[in-house]
């Protein structure tokens, strides 16, 4: 089990519009599931949305953004020699 809150399986169709209530409810949606540790490929995986329509959704709810994760190429490079 994991420790995110339960989610709402709700697949969006792709170039569909959310607008009003329905994106309201959204954007508290992804916020939580976002600050409790989901990134922002997998709740576009989740949702059936891009990757940029995440984002975008989730700077519109004034979310924290953290910073990338992945390994820094020049130390990645340097540990090589």
């Amino acid at each position: 089990m994991s420790d995110r809150p339960t989610q709402a399986k709700s697949t969006l169709s792709k170039g569909t519009r959310v607008t009003g209530k329905s994106r309201d409810r959204l954007q508290n949606q992804l916020k939580k599931q976002y600050e409790a540790g989901a990134s922002i490929r997998s709740l576009a995986r989740e949702t059936g949305r891009s990757y940029g329509f995440i984002h975008n959704v989730l700077v519109e709810s004034h979310v924290q953004l953290r910073s990338r994760g992945g390994a820094n190429r020049r130390k990645a490079a340097q540990s090589q020699r």
